[in-house]
């Protein structure tokens, strides 16, 4: 069977690095603090945030909640991002997407401030990304996928990694931090002609396209490391699974991150890393 990559404990080493500089802070006078901004009741929106406030309790960051009715209007969310901008004691935002139709979502994400941009969501986050210019934030769940290849020791320079789905939230940023990390990166998406062949041929496969147990065995050989992004409800199980049929994988390559209990701890890590990280340079 493979090895599994388990989120609990990247997400616990991160923390406690989180925790070390959030006392240097406090130290100084300064209260790390993230602002979650949410429009509406999404389920998956209050379970992210229940995650993260929970995080943020155990790594001493404080919260700020503010929260916007569902028919809110854009001229009034665009006044809550500025203020939020503006809020000396409000080192990074986090803004849940998607935004309702009736909202323009680029816009609102334009106009937050790219130092509390601790999602990665603003063009500036993105072009520091396509730079590797090491300033800037990464969407977290992108970070995410690095830290766990690092933590378990996944050899990436050199490597050839395979990214299924081009979404700016995961596939095109994971495939610019692969790239950073010297890995030679092909994204998958759609419209790919024998995608099995092309993930076979991979040494990292990266499931990024939020569709469930739609990669299946024939995608994969023994030797390889596998991060699974998605999460998906399945009726057929009745509980979540991601985007790789984990039972019919497992047995074949070499280490595998399950749903849930991967990715999804170590994303809320990244997140309140990079709200003490903003605090710093702040």
């Amino acid at each position: 069977m493979a090895r599994l990559l388990l989120g609990k404990a990247v997400a616990d080493a991160i923390d406690e690095k989180t925790i070390v500089k959030v006392e240097e802070l406090k130290a100084k006078g300064i209260q790390p603090t993230l602002a979650i901004l949410r429009v509406g009741e999404r389920e998956d929106d209050l379970s992210y945030e229940r995650g993260a406030t929970k995080r943020c309790e155990k790594t001493g960051v404080a919260v700020k909640n503010v929260v916007l009715p569902l028919d809110v209007s854009q001229e009034v969310l665009m006044q809550t991002i500025e203020d939020l901008n503006k809020d000396n004691g409000v080192h990074g935002v986090l803004m849940f997407r998607p935004l309702p139709k009736t909202l323009d979502e680029k816009a609102a994400c334009q106009a937050l401030d790219p130092a509390k941009d601790v999602d990665g969501i603003t063009s500036g986050s993105m072009a520091s990304i396509y730079a590797g210019s090491g300033k800037g934030f990464a969407p977290c769940t992108a970070q995410a996928v690095i830290e766990m290849l690092k933590y378990y020791e996944v050899e990436m320079s050199g490597k050839k990694a395979a990214v299924i789905g081009r979404s700016l939230v995961i596939g095109k940023p994971v495939s610019m931090l692969l790239m950073n990390e010297n890995a030679t990166v092909t994204v998958c998406h759609s419209r790919t002609k024998d995608m099995p062949s092309i993930v076979k041929d991979a040494d990292i496969v990266v499931a990024a396209l939020g569709r469930a147990e739609m990669i299946t065995a024939n995608y994969f050989n023994p030797g390889q490391a596998v991060v699974d992004v998605g999460i998906n409800w399945s009726q057929e199980k009745n509980r979540l699974v991601g985007d790789v049929a984990f039972d019919e994988v497992e047995s074949i390559v070499d280490s595998i991150s399950p749903v849930p209990r991967g990715v999804g701890s170590v994303t809320t890590a990244v997140l309140i890393s990079h709200v003490v990280e903003a605090a710093l340079q702040a």
